[in-house]
């Protein structure tokens, strides 16, 4: 051992005694013949020596990680083979904060190899090959830690990964990497790896989790603010990684979309559950901002209706969001006709003690609005019953509608409750609803645990209009982009599909009575405008998604994982897009920002009815 170790003994010995997790004497050198780090990762996710102990298996400590619930640290061999299908570094498990370890010690470990699934086997994700149960020796200290591999827009591929074995259900885990020609092979082929970004554009702001998204990709289906945006199941977008860091949080930057990590950005790269291939930094660029404004729509005209939606997240009296979301309404939306709320709780929030009204929640909102400059709107909505329509447990979201009476009335039908359908009839010529406010089919399975669309019938200018509101079912259960199971199956597009199916009859009823009736069908739909859930919606050109008035790389109202995207939507029918006036607006000022008052953008639709 060199000298300079020698300060170093005394230390690891009494490490030795102190951390029972994790093991570390001081022996001999690894012997030649010792398996080393790109034998046990192999050439595919997961490692030909899974459930096998190892011996002397030889590195250099690149990183270490004393918080959560994954301590530990990596190793990276410094005699790489020529295979770029397999990676040379791998995590060391120690369940407690490693001791008796630092970066730049040359170790050798002893353990079980093991593949660990973030989230658990039931999540899809991708498996961390580790090295459990270890007993570990340093070598030296010290040492120059390995060159880190430089990902950027060349050494990445375009295509995003590999369909999976069939035979295996469709998991890409037993499939031999091809690094050259998938990103997620790329970035497995790194798993454990020494990696470095330089100079990339944030794509999914910091979230309170102290973690965010850039793109290694600068050209890749970027908008004109500097998000990605995801518009297709086949464009998944592979330059996104996400960055975290091993260093304090408090230094952390917080980054809205659009910045940039000037220099570079360099550290293991690891996958969780939370995203899957991150590089957890060690050193972190500087953030660069990119000036990214919070987006304020037109005013409509006098003789325009204007329609928004507008999602509040889990909005209840506890809350300290009001006076944001009143200014969001009042100067970014310039106080539309008509506001449909999606996630409006009851009076007492998550509190289960069987309250249902949201009166309070509501009424306080709109004193709120008063307060920033905006009208005193009206509102109509009907309770749910409790524990009925999913969301927090307690809260009994529902839909809302909030209307400015000095410009819209609302044709009031009673009957409406919780459970009662409504209906359309006609009358003098005209499609009229039953009940006002009423719910679509509130008791049909396609609603189970879900929100029931709220419907009501307005009137501007003389004219009729009808408004859905919809909160569909969301996307949890679904497979993860970057899990083993590709391509990911979306288990939960199949109540969503119900759900569109019975939204859509609803409004054919109505074009049967009036085919020249106005009609919004408007919300959170929790699905993309490509998707399948958009196309029943629209069948039989009963409606339209209006946000694909937008060029492509402006459609999108939530940024997830990098990805920016649309769930929330303003669907029309025939009438209103024949008129040749329709503006729509994604208005910007949310989902972009690392200080949102909700994860999701409002939509503004303009037109003459």
């Amino acid at each position: 051992m060199p000298s300079k170790s020698s300060a170093r003994l005394a230390a690891l010995t009494v490490a030795a005694v102190c951390s029972a997790a994790s093991t570390v004497v001081l022996t001999s050198p690894a012997h030649a013949d010792s398996v080393r780090i790109h034998d046990i990762q192999g050439t595919t996710r997961t490692s030909p020596y899974a459930g096998k102990q190892v011996t002397d298996v030889a590195g250099i400590v690149t990183g270490i990680r004393t918080y959560g619930s994954s301590k530990g640290f990596w190793i990276q061999d410094t005699a790489p083979d020529d295979d770029p299908a397999t990676s040379e570094g791998v995590f060391v498990f120690t369940s407690s904060t490693p001791k008796g370890v630092a970066v730049g010690d040359a170790v050798t470990v002893s353990g079980t190899v093991s593949e660990y699934v973030p989230g658990g086997t039931s999540s899809g994700n991708q498996s961390i090959t580790e090295i459990t149960k270890p007993v570990v020796t340093v070598v030296s200290s010290g040492n120059a830690v390995p060159a880190p591999v430089v990902l950027d827009a060349r050494s990445v591929p375009d295509e995003y990964t590999p369909a999976g074995d069939s035979a295996a259900g469709g998991s890409v885990g037993g499939l031999t990497l091809r690094p050259s020609k998938y990103a997620l092979d790329r970035y497995e082929s790194l798993e454990g790896m020494n990696v470095q970004v330089a100079d990339v554009r944030v794509v999914g702001a910091t979230d309170p989790y102290t973690e965010l998204w850039v793109t290694v990709k600068p050209d890749q289906n970027r908008s004109r603010r500097g998000a990605t945006v995801y518009g297709s199941y086949d464009s998944q977008n592979s330059g996104r990684l996400q960055i975290q860091s091993l260093g304090s949080t408090a230094d952390f930057p917080v980054a809205n979309v659009g910045d940039r990590l000037t220099g570079t950005t360099t550290g293991p790269l690891d996958y969780n559950q939370y995203g899957g291939y991150t590089l957890v930094a060690e050193t972190i660029g500087t953030l660069r901002s990119g000036g990214v404004q919070r987006e304020t729509t037109e005013k409509q005209k006098n003789g325009e209706l204007a329609i928004a939606t507008y999602n509040v997240e889990n909005l209840d009296p506890s809350d300290d969001t009001f006076a944001a979301h009143a200014s969001a309404i009042v100067n970014n939306l310039r106080s539309p006709d008509i506001v449909s709320l999606e996630e409006i709780q009851d009076n007492n929030g998550a509190t289960d003690d069987g309250t249902t009204a949201a009166d309070v929640t509501v009424n306080k909102l709109i004193d709120a609005i008063v307060a920033a400059g905006g009208p005193r709107y009206d509102w109509r909505a009907v309770d749910p019953q409790d524990k009925t329509d999913g969301g927090e447990p307690g809260g009994n979201i529902r839909q809302v509608f909030l209307f400015n009476p000095e410009r819209v009335s609302f044709t009031d039908r009673p009957g409406g409750d919780a459970t009662t359908a409504v209906g359309v009839t006609k009358s003098r010529g005209k499609a009229h609803l039953t009940v006002s406010p009423g719910r679509i089919d509130p008791t049909d399975e396609a609603w189970a645990s879900s929100r029931k669309p709220l419907v009501g019938e307005f009137v501007f200018r003389g004219r009729t209009v009808f408004v859905i509101a919809n909160h569909f079912n969301s996307k949890g259960g679904d497979q993860g982009l970057a899990g083993q199971y590709q391509p990911p199956v979306r288990s939960s597009e199949v109540q969503r599909h119900r759900q569109a199916t019975l939204v859509n009859a609803f409004v054919k009823d109505i074009l049967a009575l009036d085919k020249n009736a106005d009609v919004v069908a408007l919300g959170d739909i929790n699905d993309f405008e490509f998707s399948g859930t958009a196309r029943i919606l629209e069948k039989d050109g009963a409606l339209w998604s209006a946000i694909k008035s937008l060029p492509k790389n402006e459609r999108y109202t939530y940024v997830y994982q990098g990805n920016a995207q649309v769930l929330d939507q303003i669907l029309v029918s025939p009438a209103i897009r024949r008129g040749c006036d329709l503006e729509y607006d994604s208005v910007h000022l949310n989902a972009e920002f690392h200080d949102q008052i909700s994860d999701h953008d409002p939509q503004v639709l303009r037109f003459h009815p």
